[in-house]
């Protein structure tokens, strides 16, 4: 999609006129008196848990936010592939991919002869790293996303603007432990009014400056690097080449610069090195001006140029990688009530991309956890587990973050400067990292949720503890090729998919076949325990890969577990097995080093591979679940 061209409007670019693109603010309505879950913070990382929460039936959530309406002009704008397959589960990744700019190679440009010159170039994502690309939107554009996904639920949520939080207080006595009072300052109204919301569980997505992360104690601590940068989205005329690459620009000794291009064809962002600030000193910005800005990228470019026409947004920061000291209020007598992501928790400079990947994967992990044990599915000590494999995460992105800055905002190697940084190293550490910026290298460790890797050798690309690597498949009742990893939505649901042996399916010798009469015989197994009002897979998704083509074996020949009756009027369910050969040549099997003897993955609610088990270990596979989940549903 091409747009921009005649200025920026925010909003949807398929709608050509920008005054149809306005979304009217949710009505005016006083906060409820309880919540399970409190939400405070519209940005990335409360609108996803609150997407995430709006599909699950039957919790009330609350989100507010200080700011007087939805977000129109966002700060971040890069998204990582990782990312994109979150979105994937929701249903609007396609839609953010046509409208995005994807990013399909990375330059990097060096001092010269005559100015700058390019001295590298390389794929920004490798092959098969993920079906997703990496891509560039606006922020607000994400919003508008998962406002839309909120108020479509099966649990509809709509945000409560203009409101301050004041404080907050934990009273375990109560069956609403947690008391939040917030400040609303309606215009009409002569004086501020104060509301109180008693929830269950509140999360602080309220950013660097987090009140929720101030009240239960915690802190940010870190370093910061002294160095100053601005950054502005323009339409601009430019004779640098590369203006629809993403650049990284180091000059002689005029600083540093990113170019990262924009969605619609014309924009693009710059990142441009500022002066080193003095120990302890802040940015002026009183002083700083786009005008300013322009006149540094324009030196960095040299000998090129840039015609700025507009200036859609800028911003002046200073990089710091700071790090909270826990990501709840639990200690050893307590479990967590009080919980923090995304910039709440964790801050570094933006030129990697991760400040809003980062936030959304903090709340991806947190969401089904809350919601399984709200709903009585799991034990409260999952909540714990939480800050344990996020803080990890985050310490890694802290120090990778620390290093990345740090060699960017360094003086290129020469012989005037023989302890800078070679532009070599420089890209070889960009391509080191490129599965974690791409967000795909994110491992957790062994724990109640996570098992061993004793059978890792059984599906050597489907790694325990990384998140579900998907590969085209077969559908077998309409041939229909897919990525199997599409199956799982944003629905709280754990994922088993059964890899079959060799064996003709459904004969005696398949132990797919003898999986299901398990199954049938012990209706209230751990692995397919059902809850009053859910159907039977609703907790627990079944489903099927064969190594034989679909037209090798009649769909009516399957066991009728994988042929489940749903909904109403009991209406066959055609889509929980498939085939691997691919009529063009792919085979997942191949494709993930699957063994030909089969085997048994299981995934979790966020797609991370929870455990890989032999076909036959029907007993691994109820003590995996037994472990994970409750025998009975619990008080809330």
């Amino acid at each position: 999609m091409q747009f921009h061209e005649n200025g920026f409007q925010p909003g949807d670019p398929s709608i050509s006129d920008p005054r149809q693109r306005v979304m009217a603010p949710p009505l005016k309505q006083p906060l409820p008196e309880r919540a399970d879950v409190l939400i405070v913070g519209c940005g990335p990382a409360g609108l996803m848990l609150a997407a995430y929460l709006s599909q699950i039936s039957n919790l009330s959530v609350c989100i507010v936010d200080q700011k007087d309406d939805r977000l129109l002009v966002g700060q971040a704008d890069g998204i990582a592939c990782r990312t994109m397959e979150l979105f994937q589960s929701f249903g609007f990744a396609e839609e953010v991919e046509r409208e995005a700019y994807g990013v399909n190679e990375a330059v990097f440009w060096r001092p010269g002869e005559h100015g700058i010159e390019r001295r590298g170039r390389i794929h920004d994502v490798e092959d098969d790293l993920s079906e997703f690309p990496h891509v560039i939107i606006n922020q607000a554009r994400v919003h508008d996303h998962f406002l839309r996904v909120m108020e479509q639920g099966v649990n509809p949520i709509q945000p409560f603007y203009g409101r301050k939080m004041l404080d907050l207080v934990r009273d375990d006595s109560q069956d609403y432990p947690v008391e939040v009072r917030f400040e609303k300052t309606p215009n009409f109204l002569p004086q501020a009014q104060i509301e109180t919301v008693r929830a269950k569980y509140v999360v602080g997505c309220d950013g660097a400056r987090s009140r929720v992360r101030s009240a239960i104690g915690r802190e940010l601590k870190g370093d910061a690097l002294n160095q100053a940068w601005g950054v502005m989205d323009v339409l601009a005329n430019t004779d640098f080449p590369d203006v629809r690459f993403k650049a990284a620009i180091q000059s002689k000794d005029q600083g540093n610069m990113l170019i990262i291009p924009r969605e619609g064809g014309y924009m693009f962002r710059v990142y441009i090195e500022l002066d080193k600030l003095a120990e302890n000193e802040r940015i002026d910005r009183e002083v700083m001006t786009v005008d300013r800005l322009v006149e540094a990228a324009n030196r960095i470019l040299s000998p090129y140029s840039l015609d700025v026409k507009e200036v859609a947004w800028w911003s002046v920061y200073e990089i710091g990688q700071r790090l909270t000291t826990a990501f709840d209020d639990s200690n050893n007598e307590i479990d967590p009530r009080v919980l923090l992501a995304g910039d709440a928790c964790h801050t570094h400079s933006p030129k990697a991309g991760q400040g809003l990947n980062t936030s959304v994967n903090d709340t991806w992990n947190l969401a089904w956890k809350l919601a399984h044990v709200l709903k009585g599915y799991a034990p409260k000590s999952l909540i714990r587990s939480y800050s344990e494999e996020r803080q990890k995460i985050a310490k890694i992105l802290i120090d990778f973050d620390r290093e990345w800055a740090a060699m960017f905002s360094a003086k290129p190697k020469s012989e005037d400067n023989p302890d800078g940084v070679d532009p070599a190293a420089f890209q070889a550490y960009f391509q080191k990292f490129s599965h974690f910026t791409a967000g795909v290298g994110i491992q957790y460790e062994q724990g109640p949720w996570i098992g061993s890797d004793t059978h890792q050798n059984l599906a050597k690309g489907l790694l325990v503890g990384k998140r579900f690597h998907t590969s085209i498949v077969t559908r077998m009742a309409d041939a229909k090729p897919v990525q199997l990893g599409h199956v799982h939505k944003a629905d709280g649901a754990w994922r088993v998919y059964v890899f079959a042996s060799d064996a003709l399916p459904m004969s005696d010798e398949c132990q797919v076949k003898s999986l299901c009469e398990y199954l049938d015989q012990h209706p209230e197994s751990a692995v397919l325990r059902s809850r009053e009002g859910l159907e039977s897979d609703a907790l627990v998704d079944l489903r099927v890969v064969f190594q034989q083509s679909h037209d090798q074996f009649e769909w009516p020949s399957l066991h009728p577990r994988l042929r489940p009756s749903k909904g109403r009027f009991g209406l066959r369910d055609y889509e929980k097995v498939f085939c691997s050969p691919v009529r063009w040549g792919q085979d997942i099997y191949q494709m993930r080093g699957i063994d030909r003897s089969g085997c048994i993955v299981i995934v979790r609610p966020d797609q991370y591979v929870s455990d890989i088990l032999p076909l036959g270990d029907f007993q691994g596979l109820e003590d995996r679940f037994s472990q994970a989940l409750l025998g009975a549903p619990s008080d809330k």
